[in-house]
């Protein structure tokens, strides 16, 4: 229950705006991916805090096995 689950092997595009929060769902579990819907509760995982830094689009990692959470790095790649 612990394990992080694959939401989707390829990034969500998300507009973003400018100094707006986002909550990024870590554990795959969220039926509202990128983002947490509360669906983690019950497990040691935890959704990502993120603060857009300028608007516009931003690719989220939606396997949630990046080493730059919340963004995409490539990692669905290998999967």
């Amino acid at each position: 229950m612990n394990e992080r689950l694959i939401a989707r092997k390829w990034p969500v595009m998300v507009e973003v705006e400018s100094g707006k929060a986002y909550w990024w769902c870590a554990c795959g579990r969220s039926t509202a991916q990128p983002f947490c819907d509360g669906l983690h509760k019950g497990t040691a995982l935890a959704p990502v805090k993120w603060v857009a830094g300028a608007a516009g689009p931003t690719w989220f990692c939606a396997c949630k096995r990046t080493a730059s959470e919340p963004l995409c790095g490539g990692s669905h790649k290998a999967l």
